[in-house]
């Protein structure tokens, strides 16, 4: 008579516990059905918007690639002068990236610091703070640059300004979650003996993120790389507006397009093999191999 009280239970709680599976299995997919019908719509009207040609291009997809290949080819003899001569564009490329990186760092640690509970100066500003990170991180640097471009001018200044912009909110967010695993003792011992508010930071919360805040920078300086790159093409300067100068010619000029291309990629796999190594060491993994 026990042993059926005490399986009474048990039926029902696994009952209600398989409906409860059941749901989820239901309402996951439905949402990658309504997912799927989105991509799909969204492609559809994508290839009308673009006059419906991208199945009848989708065969000449390699016609670049191969007519780039031709022209280079024939060219190999220019190769090396080209490497030195799109070389310095390549360096105000990587003065973007890394003024823009720098500049949205040190933006971003005083954001996410005013922005994290128990570390705020003001905590009633928190909410602000924290919209002011997402609106920062919300607005595309390629829009931002536009923008700076027809106030500014073309150069790399425009850029630099919409990648550290950027970044701050980014780099902002990311570093507001580090904080908060933070071990407030050291802040609150700091603050019985009366430091400032910028001396609790320094010296109770900065020794302890750091190694986390150094990591996220050095990816998003792979990524502030790249963002520099392709700010080029709008007239943001560095190597990506030699680029969009080399295509524009076409036929003839292609061997120097490749040379770019070339530059790029050397460019792009050192500095994610170096950030890796850094980052590896700063957060005490063991280096990727």
């Amino acid at each position: 008579m026990a042993h059926i009280i005490d399986s009474a239970p048990r039926a029902d709680t696994r009952a209600h516990y398989l409906a409860l599976v059941q749901r989820r299995r239901l309402y996951g997919g439905l949402t990658l059905a309504l997912f799927g019908l989105m991509m799909v719509s969204g492609f559809m009207l994508a290839d009308a918007r673009n006059a419906g040609g991208f199945w009848s291009g989708l065969p000449q997809i390699l016609d670049f690639p191969a007519d780039v290949w031709r022209d280079a080819s024939t060219k190999l003899h220019l190769l090396p002068g080209h490497l030195v001569d799109f070389f310095p564009a390549l360096l105000e490329t990587l003065n973007i990236a890394a003024a823009s990186t720098l500049i949205g760092a040190v933006a971003a640690i005083l954001l996410s610091l005013l922005a994290t509970r128990g570390l705020a100066l003001w905590p009633a500003m928190i909410p602000v703070f924290r919209r002011m990170m997402d609106i920062m991180r919300a607005v595309p640097e390629i829009v931002i640059a536009l923008v700076l471009i027809f106030v500014l001018g073309g150069g790399p200044v425009p850029a630099m300004i919409a990648i550290a912009f950027h970044t701050a909110g980014a780099l902002g967010k990311l570093f507001s979650e580090v904080n908060e695993n933070a071990d407030l003792k050291p802040v609150e011992g700091l603050a019985s003996v009366g430091a400032s508010w910028a001396q609790r930071m320094a010296l109770g919360v900065v020794p302890q993120v750091s190694p986390n805040w150094i990591s996220y920078a050095l990816l998003r300086f792979e990524i502030n790389l790249r963002a520099s790159a392709i700010l080029g093409f709008v007239g943001a300067g560095g190597i990506g507006y030699e680029l969009k100068n080399a295509m524009s010619w076409g036929q003839g000029k292609f061997d120097e397009a490749a040379a770019i291309f070339i530059l790029l990629f050397l460019t792009i796999v050192f500095f994610d093999q170096l950030s890796g190594y850094l980052r590896d060491r700063f957060i005490g993994t063991e280096v990727r191999t």
